[in-house]
């Protein structure tokens, strides 16, 4: 037990000292004391510089030790999301009933998700929780509550010499993303999120690898991005990309040029680099052509390998962190499109699996977390579809028949009945046989269902909603909303080290806050959020509009992204 010396008590000796005995004076040498004075001097000095250049010592991580970290969020994802992809890829794999996926094997414990103004959060309160380690508002991307930036994760690991990296199948501007790598008052201002990861603010480049969809608002308003007939949406005028890559970046821009950096796993990549791989968001896993859009993982090997390299060429580099997002697997909850949504998470779980793969196989002192930032959709993997007493089924089968989106589908569908507008028995055969048969596999369809089909006309997403719910309705999977929940969410990781893994589970097992999970990343890399904040006080973050327009602008995002997933 530890002692302490009162003033007036003597000193303890050591066991066997003498009590009476006085220690003997010693001469300081004139060597010493040139050493001593010498000594001082630095340490004086040090603390002057450290005064003047904060940014260079505060912000490093404390034991320059080498670190990996690979931080997942599974947008929307709740644990009857796992729970029924799990048993879809048993059905469909003709697996037995204790097989489980992956991720299974790594659960630690879940997490509390309300926001600082609701008990159902959003994606970007979400997201803004893990990268500044706060509550914040729905809609905040960066800020705190009183719409002030915070200091994220990401900017505090590149200050200390972390090498960084994005990876996600939405936009890259979209609300997950872009709370880690910058900083807005409302998660619709994505043509300002996109300078600041170019580094257009005080604290500059902070991101060095940035994959996913989204070019339209790298372009100028009105200029055709794609053979698609995208439009770029800047209202500034400004080609992002063409700037991007005059400031140094590397440019990844399609399918083909992509597969050049994945045939060299990466090795051909020169950071910082930009991947965009659709207008808007990559396609469904279930929809997705694999010769024009990479698939998560195939973004993941990429991204890993081009970071491992980078670092282990840079003596200084304290390693790096890699954000992953499973995104659509929330578009998939919104949309209550089950048979997308198991597809989605098996495709993130492939990921995963890659990406625990190589954690165990490097040298360097790595961790995975894995998390969501809400549940989306209310699943429940059972559904009363009867007025007697429910039975207790649900049919993975009918999901398995699903061979393209309910998104994909309403596309389909409108640009036929545009096409053939008035013949209402060509349009009948079609939502038939080519609809309901081909592409969902349902051929029980009743006389009630084609009338509505034929009724909503070139209404999109109410055609979409009926088709999911026709799949949903079939597998007995229910939904209570076609918004967020607040149940917990389902907390996953993995150490290469057994001290580290220690760490991580005196840290993250059992139950907590999502603001949690951002200061274990912040501890744990030692990181100083607060310091970051300082430095990145005076970003442009507020939009130009007062609450009317706001509020108009709002109406109009929903509105844009509703047309693009038409």
């Amino acid at each position: 037990m530890m002692t302490h010396t009162l003033p007036g008590e003597q000193t303890r000796l050591v066991p066997g000292s003498n009590s009476n005995s006085r220690p003997k004076k010693k001469r300081i040498s004139k060597r010493s004391k040139i050493i001593i004075s010498t000594v001082v001097f630095i340490g004086l000095l040090l603390v002057l510089v450290q005064l003047a250049f904060p940014s260079s010592f505060a912000l490093r991580s404390a034991s320059h030790k080498r670190k990996n970290v690979i931080f997942f969020v599974t947008d929307g994802m709740g644990p009857a999301s796992l729970s029924m992809a799990r048993s879809f890829n048993q059905h469909v794999h003709d697996l037995p009933i204790d097989d489980i996926l992956i991720l299974d094997q790594h659960f630690i414990g879940s997490s509390r998700t309300r926001s600082s103004d609701s008990l159902v959060t959003d994606s970007a309160a979400g997201a803004t929780a893990f990268a500044c380690a706060l509550k914040s508002y729905n809609g905040a991307i960066g800020v705190d509550p009183h719409h002030k930036p915070c200091g994220t994760v990401l900017e505090a690991a590149k200050l200390a010499g972390y090498l960084t990296g994005l990876v996600v199948t939405t936009r890259i501007t979209d609300a997950t993303p872009a709370s880690f790598s910058s900083h807005v008052d409302y998660r619709w201002q994505e043509d300002l999120i996109a300078t600041h990861q170019l580094g257009e603010y005080p604290l500059g480049r902070a991101v060095d690898l940035l994959m996913g969809g989204g070019r339209s608002h790298f372009y100028p308003q009105g200029e055709k991005v794609s053979p698609y007939g995208h439009h770029g949406s800047r209202k500034d005028g400004r080609d992002l990309i063409d700037e991007a890559k005059s400031n140094g970046w590397q440019y990844v821009g399609d399918r083909k040029s992509f597969d050049f950096l994945l045939k060299s796993h990466g090795d051909n990549v020169t950071l910082p680099l930009l991947g965009l791989f659709a207008d808007n968001d990559i396609p469904f896993e279930i929809d997705r052509d694999e010769k024009e859009y990479p698939s998560l993982k195939e973004q993941v090997i990429v991204a890993l390998n081009a970071l491992e390299k980078a670092s282990n060429e840079d003596k200084d580099s304290n390693g790096f962190f890699l954000m992953v997002e499973g995104s659509r697997i929330d578009h998939a909850g919104h949309q209550n499109d089950p048979a997308s949504q198991v597809r989605e998470v098996l495709a993130f779980d492939e990921a995963f699996q890659y990406v625990l793969e190589f954690a165990e196989d490097s040298n360097t002192e790595t961790v995975l977390v894995s998390t969501s930032d809400h549940e989306t959709g209310g699943l429940v993997t059972s559904r009363q579809v009867t007025a007697s007493y429910p039975q207790y089924v649900w049919y993975p089968q009918v999901l398995a028949n699903a061979t393209h989106s309910g998104e994909f589908l309403k596309r389909k569908l409108v640009d036929f009945v545009h096409e053939h507008k008035g013949a209402t028995s060509k349009i009948e055969n079609f939502i038939k046989h080519e609809i309901l048969e081909k592409d969902l596999g349902i051929y029980d369809y009743a006389d009630s269902d084609l009338e509505t089909l034929i009724h909503l006309g070139d209404d999109a997403n109410a055609i979409q909603d009926k088709l999911n719910d026709m799949v949903s309705f079939r597998a007995q999977i229910g939904w209570t909303t076609h918004g967020h929940s607040a149940v917990d969410v389902n907390i996953y990781a993995y150490a290469n080290k057994k001290s580290t893994w220690s760490y991580v589970l005196n840290n993250l097992q059992g139950n907590h806050e999502n603001t949690e999970i951002g200061q274990f990343l912040e501890n744990y890399l030692e990181l100083n959020l607060g310091e970051v904040t300082d430095l990145i006080r005076d970003t442009k973050h507020a939009s130009d509009f007062g609450a009317t327009e706001i509020a108009s602008e709002v109406s109009h995002y929903d509105e844009y992204y509703h047309e693009l997933s038409k």
